[in-house]
């Protein structure tokens, strides 16, 4: 069970004042996140105009790994970033600091690909989950079990009763396929806060910060994505929040 800060996502900046869209910017609330007990790190690296982009990954998990080393980074692969899928995969073929593991959804066409050419890299794998279908589908790949975690991921459900039977239908067919990789549980706005409570109930690991949402447990808006992480940690920890 851990805490996974995800500390900008595909929000605008608009969103919140201190969303991180730099590499200065996500240095600091990388180690700030860490500080206050993330154990891992989720980034969407972004390019000098602002916009997502997987030709700054290099860039951006250097920078991050010098002020918080032995922290595992990650980073999206989400087909939206580059919006092709012969430029997806080149950006991926270009990377040489290599992430310690990269997100990939089973709701993308190219997904399959794209998780054949991580492992040619040695790159770890966070499997994307968001629906039973993108369930039967990661567990008809030959090769699903060479992934590092399966992440439970429901953005697009707002309704809490809704959103859990998704992720419980989705996890009755990882657990009828025999599927033994580690899971992470995260929501995504309203439902941010019940999930990570749900994952620590589970055992399960959960994520936070403001890529999934900005509020904290009280419903007032946080500092910033320390702040986020620190509610979070308390939650697992087994404070009442």
């Amino acid at each position: 069970m851990i805490v996974q800060a995800c500390i900008n996502g595909a929000r605008s900046s608009d969103f919140h004042p201190l969303l991180p869209l730099t590499i200065d910017a996500m240095v600091r609330d990388a180690a700030a996140s860490v500080a206050a007990g993330a154990a891992e790190l989720h980034v969407h690296p972004r390019g000098a105009d602002g916009r997502e982009s997987l030709a700054a990954v290099d860039d951006t998990v250097g920078a991050i790994r010098r002020v918080c080393p032995g922290t595992l980074v990650g980073v999206s692969t989400g087909a939206w970033i580059e919006g092709d899928r012969q430029k997806t995969r080149e950006a991926i073929r270009r990377w040489h600091v290599l992430p310690d593991y990269a997100s990939v959804n089973l709701s993308e066409d190219d997904a399959p690909g794209v998780m054949q050419l991580l492992r040619q890299k040695g790159v770890g794998i966070e499997v994307g989950l968001a629906s039973f279908a993108d369930a039967e589908r990661y567990i008809g790949l030959d090769d699903h079990e060479w992934v590092s975690r399966v992440l439970i991921e429901l953005d697009d459900e707002q309704d809490l009763q809704r959103a859990c039977d998704i992720a419980d239908g989705i996890i009755k067919v990882l657990t009828d396929s025999r599927v033994n990789r580690p899971i992470l549980l995260h929501g995504f706005d309203d439902t941010v806060w019940p999930f990570v409570r749900l994952a620590r109930e589970r055992r399960y690991s959960t994520r936070i910060g403001l890529e999934d949402g900005k509020h904290l447990p009280d419903g007032t808006i946080a500092n910033d994505n320390a702040a986020l992480v620190t509610a979070a940690v308390a939650i697992f920890r087994g404070h009442t929040i």
